[in-house]
């Protein structure tokens, strides 16, 4: 029996939406049960801890994406003066205290990054009335339940309010479930090198037999192509030709990738490259998605992707230690109403 919902009467074909109930907002992180967390925690052998984030001020510049900039710090006020380096003893004579405090205007996704349920939805026609709406994930609303201004005065780095929520599929939901559990390593960068090659469901398979890689339900796959080490070495100064060419890419008009990442149950993918999949994707018949990958994973079934995690020292060291699993903790930022966030992932083998 198809699951039911007061947003929906029809929902996108291999969907899950309404299997976690009709009020989810989770999707697959569902599956990160205690068990799967025991099972994370059992591939535990050294004790070694990785960190999975690049610096967030990398890749560098805009060149990556135009609309993302790189962090801007500055400090606080403190009665009307710069807090930082500030000396207790300008206020109160005989103070030794000396303070810095700052803030940070963050592009949520210039960086390492969880990308939310509410970063990518879809035309569909949710209400089976033949006229399509945008909607995310489980048919929350666009307009109704993620929230954003039409007018562009009310976007950019201009102006003090907050012009955006998503009062569902919001970033904070995620960081609740408090992200950990047994995670996979898919090392691509292994077999195709650094050169840029257009991964399907083929050449997948063929790197899992080989490498002697299994997935599981609620497994989070982390896949390593080199792209982040790449940008590392760049030094913050990326060119578009460099990036184009550089680490191999998910080919989301695969319908067989497509329909593995269903079977399989994984609860999220996270890749150290742009986008996890090709961008732009090779061209499809006739009217879908530019980015098809993430609408099967963040629209149709709720797979939270990571993007931009710096996989490369794990990767060899499970690769020399002849293993593909080890423990992942990943919540994002607690930020409530944003659509993804900032993470810094710890891998422990």
């Amino acid at each position: 029996m198809t699951p039911s919902s007061p947003r929906w009467s029809r929902r996108p074909p291999g969907s899950t939406w309404g299997d976690f109930g009709p009020e989810d907002q989770l999707g697959r992180l569902n599956l990160l049960t205690p068990e799967k967390v025991r099972e994370g925690i059992a591939e535990v052998r050294d004790g070694k801890s990785f960190c999975l984030s690049l610096p967030l001020d990398y890749p560098g510049g805009n060149v990556l994406h135009p609309s993302r900039h790189p962090p801007v710090l500055r400090p606080t006020l403190r009665q009307g003066r710069a807090n930082f380096n500030f000396r207790f003893s300008e206020l109160v004579e005989g103070r030794t205290d000396v303070v810095s405090d700052d803030l940070a205007i963050l592009h949520l996704q210039y960086s390492t990054q969880w990308d939310g349920l509410a970063h990518v939805g879809s035309m569909f026609d949710a209400d089976d009335d033949g006229i399509p709406e945008a909607v995310y994930y489980n048919g929350f609303r666009a307009g109704v339940d993620v929230q954003g201004p039409s007018d562009p005065s009310g976007a950019g780095t201009s102006g003090a309010t907050s012009t955006s929520i998503a009062h569902a599929l919001g970033i904070e939901k995620m960081a609740e479930k408090a992200v950990q559990g047994r995670a996979v390593m898919i090392d691509l960068f292994a077999h195709f090198g650094s050169s840029r090659t257009i991964v399907g469901y083929d050449e997948l398979a063929n790197v899992l037999i080989a490498d002697n890689v299994e997935v599981a339900p609620g497994d989070i796959v982390c896949i390593h192509t080199g792209f982040a080490q790449a940008v590392l070495d760049m030094k913050k100064q990326p060119t578009h030709e460099a990036l184009e060419q550089t680490g191999s890419v998910l080919d989301g008009r695969d319908a067989s990738l497509l329909q593995w990442v269903t079977d399989t149950g994984i609860a999220a993918i996270a890749a150290d490259n742009y986008a996890v999949e090709a961008y732009p994707a090779r061209p499809g018949a006739g009217c879908c998605a530019a980015l098809p990958l993430h609408e099967h994973c963040l629209f149709k079934l709720g797979v939270h992707l990571g993007e931009l995690w710096w996989l490369t020292p794990l990767a060899n060291h499970l690769r020399q230690a002849g293993r593909s699993r080890f423990l992942l903790t990943a919540p994002p930022l607690r930020l409530p109403g944003a659509v993804a966030s900032p993470v810094t992932p710890v891998g422990t083998t």
